[in-house]
């Protein structure tokens, strides 16, 4: 697995949160529950074969552990922020498109 830090000019590490923050941030402002991004999800698991389950989610909300680099896509596509700003780093929530 590679890990990998943007940092700021100045040396400061971006990252300012966890993933598990961030997903309960996002789930919080749009009323959303586990299920309900499952079932969002649904369409982009099975277009790029990736299989995105309850353990999973619940793992990642918890902060047991980071989404891989495929589910990160998965959510950030479902949820339509930046993967980066799903990561936990200081940038600009909403997705590009593309």
């Amino acid at each position: 697995m590679i890990h990998v830090t943007i940092k700021e000019k100045g040396g400061e590490d971006l990252k300012k949160v966890k993933t598990s923050d961030r997903l309960k941030e996002i789930m919080s402002r749009r009323g959303l529950r586990q299920v309900d991004i499952l079932k969002k999800a649904k369409p982009f698991c099975e277009k790029n074969g990736v299989k995105l389950n309850k353990s999973d989610l619940s793992q990642y909300i918890s902060g047991v552990t980071e989404p891989r680099q495929e589910k990160l896509e998965i959510l950030g596509k479902t949820l339509n922020v930046s993967d980066l700003w799903l990561l936990g780093y200081d940038v600009e929530m909403d997705r590009n498109s593309g």
